[in-house]
Formats: C-alpha cells, sequence, structure tokens
C-alpha cells in the first residue's frame, strides 16, 4: 500500500468514525503528506471560495497572491527601515569623527566644554549637557556646562559596576547634576584614565525613549575614552 493511500484511508476511517473526528490537523497532514493533491483537483484552486473581511470572498490562488503581496510589503518596510537607520549611523558617524578633530584641536578644558555643549545641545538638539568632576581632582576654572554639587552619591548608585547608565533619573539626581529638575531620559558615562576615575557626563533628551539600556555603545566607547585623556592633559589630573 502506498502513503497516499495509507493517508486516504486514514482520512476516511476518520470520516466514518464517530471516535475521531475530522480535525484541521488531520486535513493539514493530509494535505502536506500529498503536494499533488491540488494538481489533481485543479478546479479547487478557483472553484473553492474563502471570506475576505475587504472583498467578500476570494478564491485559494488570490488569497496566495494577497499573502505574498503581505509579504513583499512587510519585505520592502523593513528594507525601508533599514536604510533609515543605516543612513542615520552614517550621519552619526561623520558628525563623531568631525567632533574629534575639534576636540583635539581644543587648547584648555574651556574650549572643550563649549565644544561638547555646542555639539550635544546644537547638532543633536539635546536639551542639557554637564561634566561633573570627581572632588579629588583639582578644578582651577569655571564653566556653565561644569555641575559645582557634590555627586559623589549619583556615581555609586548609578555607575560603580558600569561605564554607562541610560534611563531616568530622580529629581534629587536631577537636581544635583543639572541644578534642576530635568524631563525625559539621560545618559550619564563615566570618564576614567589610566584606571583613575575623573568623573562623568551626564547628557539629557526630553524625549524619554531617547536613552535606552538597549542602545549600543560602541561609538559612545570611543568618545568618553577621547574626552577623559584630553580632560587628563587640560587638568593635569
Amino acid at each position: 500500500m502506498t502513503k497516499e493511500s495509507s493517508t486516504m484511508n486514514d482520512l476516511q476511517q476518520a470520516i466514518n468514525s464517530d471516535e475521531i473526528p475530522l480535525t484541521d490537523e488531520l486535513v493539514v497532514s493530509y494535505l502536506q503528506d500529498n503536494p499533488e493533491f491540488f494538481n489533481r483537483n485543479n478546479s479547487l484552486m478557483t472553484g473553492l471560495r474563502l471570506n475576505d473581511e475587504q472583498r467578500g470572498t476570494v478564491s485559494l490562488v488570490e488569497r496566495q497572491q494577497q499573502q505574498l503581496r503581505q509579504k513583499v510589503h512587510g519585505l520592502e518596510d523593513e528594507i525601508t527601515q533599514l536604510m533609515s537607520v543605516a543612513n542615520h549611523n552614517e550621519q552619526l558617524f561623520v558628525l563623531y569623527s568631525d567632533l574629534y578633530l575639534r576636540l583635539l584641536d581644543c587648547k584648555s578644558a574651556e574650549e572643550l566644554l563649549d565644544c561638547l555643549h555646542q555639539t550635544t545641545t546644537e547638532l543633536l538638539s539635546l536639551s542639557a549637557f554637564k561634566l561633573w568632576l570627581s572632588p579629588s581632582d583639582k578644578v582651577d576654572f569655571t564653566h556653565p556646562s561644569l555641575s559645582t554639587n557634590d555627586c559623589t552619591g549619583v556615581m555609586q548608585n548609578r555607575l560603580t559596576n558600569d561605564d554607562y547608565y541610560f534611563g531616568r533619573l530622580q529629581e534629587s539626581e536631577q537636581n544635583l547634576i543639572f541644578s534642576q529638575p530635568c524631563s525625559g531620559s539621560v545618559v550619564l558615562i563615566k570618564l576614567s584614565h589610566d584606571e583613575q576615575v575623573i568623573g562623568f557626563l551626564a547628557i539629557n533628551s526630553e524625549d524619554a525613549q531617547h536613552f535606552d539600556p538597549r542602545m549600543d555603545t560602541l561609538l559612545l566607547s570611543q568618545f568618553k575614552r577621547l574626552v577623559a585623556k584630553l580632560l587628563h592633559q587640560h587638568l593635569a589630573i
């Protein structure tokens, strides 16, 4: 007995038996085991009518075409999204490359902070930028972007075991870092040079979803090493 005949017998038994009802699984199994079924029953392809929410009823062929079109549209959307992400990443790469050159040209810590503030608030359209330096570091200059409050607790709570913190801060932490409440999300970037912690950078976005823990840190990793090295040089820490 062939496999098809055996399946046909099982199907017939299922139909005739009160104990083994005809189920979707049994029909699916039969069609999978007999791919030539529709070739032998070609009229069923166009004669079988399926309910469709938009067009009332459609044939099996029309339903397949509709599903293929939906799949193609889905793939086109994915490609569009990937191209958008790639374009965004390219723009970020160019921005960071230009920033690195500008930072290397800075002659003082003040110029360095001017450059960082302009990049984050103007070029990246973020809402606030601050640098906090460890109390053990000798700071003999002032700058609007320099956080002068004691943020040791923030450092211990958020950056003891991590180089970055993405997300939201408590209002008390916001006041310590930015001297005012800040809505949205922040990134804290720990700065260290030769295993010595210098402090951290804090950048705020009004968008609560902008700084997300799932963010990639490749560019930030290069950025924080360069900033820490330049601060070490300018401040003679």
